[in-house]
């Protein structure tokens, strides 16, 4: 099952990107990507398999962020592929059909394609500017979203779709009227004063999005 909320690892003066998964977890995470950048091959499979170990301990799904080869050597739970990584067919046949493949769109063709090559979700964005990834995409904001949702129930695409890209709870209500399955999120956490209030006031949103569908 896909989460609804998907924390991205993010590295700071006084956080590992280990220690940020831990947090999050400690804070309610159920999914952590870990997205390393710029780092050295044993350095991202130390990280890998410290953040592994964490994800276990807390039940928390363990995604790994563009290396299809570190994900099959370290046993991620799956593996989140960008515009520019490995095709999604190829990273099939490197994990098998019980890993989770996810990956990154920004156009409505992009999703068609994605769907074509059997990804378990997409990441579409980005929403807004963020200063987390570097090479944005053009950016789509709320109507992006509308018109993009539209598309795929037109086309019959059900797949889940997670927002990305400088999203807040304040954000939240508008979003999910556009019909995405869920958010991806990194700053909102990691810098949060509060990190459980933050995951809190996130996972409440979706609460409130469910009840208004019954």
């Amino acid at each position: 099952m896909i989460s609804r909320l998907h924390y991205i690892t993010q590295e700071t003066a006084a956080f590992t990107h280990a220690m940020a998964a831990e947090a999050a977890c400690m804070a309610g995470a159920d999914w952590v990507q870990l997205r390393v950048k710029t780092q050295p091959y044993e350095v991202w499979k130390e990280l890998a398999l410290q953040t592994k170990s964490i994800c276990r301990c807390y039940g928390c799904t363990f995604i790994i962020n563009d290396n299809v080869a570190l994900a099959a050597e370290v046993d991620a739970d799956g593996v989140h592929l960008g515009q520019l990584d490995m095709s999604p067919r190829e990273a099939r046949e490197l994990l098998g059909s019980e890993k989770i493949i996810g990956c990154t769109a920004n156009t409505f063709a992009d999703v068609q394609r994605l769907v074509e090559q059997g990804v378990d979700y997409i990441g579409l964005g980005p929403y807004r500017f963020t200063s987390t990834k570097s090479n944005l995409s053009p950016i789509l904001g709320l109507e992006g979203y509308t018109d993009l949702l539209q598309q795929c129930r037109q086309a019959g695409i059900s797949i889940p779709i997670i927002a990305i890209g400088g999203i807040t709870a304040a954000d939240m209500p508008l979003l999910l009227q556009t019909g995405i399955h869920g958010i991806a999120v990194s700053s909102a956490i990691t810098l949060a004063p509060d990190r459980a209030a933050a995951m809190a006031e996130f996972n409440q949103h979706f609460s409130l999005s469910t009840e208004k569908q019954v």
